[in-house]
């Protein structure tokens, strides 16, 4: 997988006003793979502003954050609040001012919730701030869906810095 010309600008000005402020961003995913994080890292300079990321695929990895962060009641995989959380826990975990999290199915077939393909969730905490986003591409192309859960993901970064 390429990271596109547009994930590098979007990560680019988000590395540059993160580190104009002198803060930090932690990174949740799981159905975007990594390429959030894979795209912040690309930014020359991203010890200056990343803080770290962690790809929650499976059972053991939430386990482990868990032990951070425990995930609200009734929440689950794949869902707004959960997006939520998985911003809240990165900042907790990796003593950042903002959390991306990203959460959803990227395909070829649905999730075990009963979500289909290409539907995930996006959310972005920073002071005093929390945002987030629905994302539905209705297609079953899993890569085209992780650089599109990735590069809404990046979005909605950008657009809580203000940018």
């Amino acid at each position: 997988m390429i990271l596109t010309a547009e994930l590098l600008e979007l990560a680019a000005s988000a590395g540059a006003a993160l580190g104009a402020r002198n803060e930090m961003v932690a990174v949740v995913e799981s159905a975007a793979g990594g390429l959030v994080s894979a795209a912040l890292l690309s930014v020359a300079g991203a010890s200056g502003f990343y803080a770290g990321g962690v790809v929650m695929y499976t059972a053991s990895t939430r386990r482990l954050l868990v032990g951070v962060l425990p995930v609200p009641e009734g929440v689950r995989g794949a869902t707004e609040a959960f997006a939520v959380w998985e911003a809240d826990v990165a900042i907790a975990a990796m003593a950042a001012q903002w959390g991306v999290g990203e959460t959803g199915a990227a395909g070829p077939t649905g999730n075990r919730y009963g979500d289909p393909s290409g539907h995930a969730w996006a959310a972005v905490r920073g002071p005093n701030k929390v945002v987030s986003t629905h994302i539905m591409t209705s297609s079953i192309d899993r890569v085209a869906n992780m650089e599109t859960f990735a590069l809404r993901s990046l979005q909605l970064l950008n657009e809580a810095l203000e940018l």
